[in-house]
């Protein structure tokens, strides 16, 4: 599994570094804010990244969550908890877009 910023977002943060320096800096606040534990905040993150078929968000997510531990039944079960709500061919790109990048890391 890598832990390498995809190129797109590095090349944003070069071209704009206040920009993602002050991206950063909110992200940090949102997850230091409330009672959630880091590994709870990352599923939440990963079930919204599906909600919204954010691809690369859901391939960063599912990544960052399966290295702290996050096991594949765990990835799988938040895919199947999204499938009534955004049905069964989004659930089923999101359960792809994870399967395609922790097997290609």
């Amino acid at each position: 599994m890598t832990d390498e910023i995809p190129q797109p977002y590095q090349d944003f943060t070069k071209q704009y570094p206040k920009v993602a320096e002050a991206y950063e800096a909110l992200g940090s606040a949102t997850h230091e804010v409330g009672p959630l534990d880091d590994r709870t905040r990352r599923l939440v993150k990963l079930a919204i990244a599906v909600g919204g078929r954010l691809e690369g968000a859901v391939r960063a997510q599912a990544r960052q969550a399966h290295a702290m531990g996050v096991s594949d039944a765990e990835l799988d079960h938040v895919v199947l908890l999204a499938l009534t709500t955004i049905g069964l061919p989004s659930s089923v790109a999101a359960r792809t877009w994870i399967r395609d990048e922790l097997s290609s890391s």
